[in-house]
């Protein structure tokens, strides 16, 4: 089974394409092919993660764009002076150059993060998936005032996977976690990215936080299409974690974390040594 006919599968009967149904209701009458229909949730997923960091990524943009702006500056004073030393003016063009090169590489993780691939499996460290993302997760919990931190176990075995959709699914547990502590006093949030292998020879990422954590009645339904507990949620974040999990033969999962929050996960198979 593809991840497309998973999250078919996953979906309540009375939201399937058919009779009864609001589709049928719409006028249409067979359901989207299955590739098509992953793809096109994978993007709706992915664009609205990125249109929630958007605050995140003004800012981080904000901070080279301003120092171009200064250097550019400083160049024209210099200019206009008449004893200006070539020195001075070559490190202040460096500079540019340098910001410059900053702004691009956010831009050019952005247009990876968005753009829509073709999935392909390949042998990948979770952990350099998780430091690519790093930037902008640390940015987007800054501008929330939530204290972000990693601990990667060192020398995991290697994983099978779509690099795109791993680091998707780290994006939606973070985001789920910033939304949760949204509520929480000014400086308080606390977000732990954490790495390891389990006995069972899975390697496990997780992220906890320290809000309120997911009530009871919320959990059976938590990983289920559409359903969310935010009230402007798509309903897709954590159930395309689900999906992507489960195409790539492992799982994820919930445990309440202590003393308080929430923590979720995936297993991922390891790699054949």
């Amino acid at each position: 089974m593809n991840t497309a006919e998973m999250i078919i599968e996953d979906l309540p009967p009375a939201d399937l394409p058919g009779a009864g149904s609001p589709f049928a209701s719409a006028g249409l009458t067979a359901p989207e092919p299955p590739a098509a229909l992953h793809g096109r949730l994978l993007n709706v997923s992915r664009m609205a993660t990125i249109g929630e960091m958007a605050a995140g990524v003004a800012h981080e943009l904000n901070q080279p764009l301003t120092a171009i702006a200064n250097y550019a500056h400083a160049c024209e004073r210099l200019l206009s002076r008449p004893q200006t030393a070539p020195a001075d003016l070559c490190e202040a063009l460096r500079q540019i150059t340098v910001q410059t090169t900053r702004a691009a590489d956010i831009l050019r993780r952005l247009r990876a993060l968005a753009r829509s691939q073709r999935a392909e499996h390949a042998p990948a460290s979770i952990n350099a998936l998780v430091t690519e993302v790093q930037e902008l997760l640390q940015t987007d919990a800054l501008v929330h005032g939530v204290r972000l931190t990693l601990e990667l176990a060192p020398h995991l075995p290697e994983v099978l996977v779509d690099p795109g959709q791993i680091q998707q699914v780290i994006l939606n547990l973070v985001r789920n976690s910033l939304d949760a502590l949204t509520d929480r006093p000014a400086r308080g949030g606390r977000i732990t990215i954490r790495s390891l292998l389990t006995p069972e020879g899975e390697v496990k990422l997780s992220v906890s936080d320290n809000g309120p954590g997911v009530a009871d009645e919320a959990m059976k339904r938590i990983f289920d299409p559409f359903f969310s507990t935010k009230e402007n949620g798509t309903g897709l974040g954590l159930a395309i974690t689900h999906t992507i999990a489960r195409a790539h033969g492992g799982s994820v999962g919930y445990r309440p974390n202590v003393p308080n929050g929430a923590c979720f996960y995936i297993l991922l198979p390891t790699q054949p040594r």
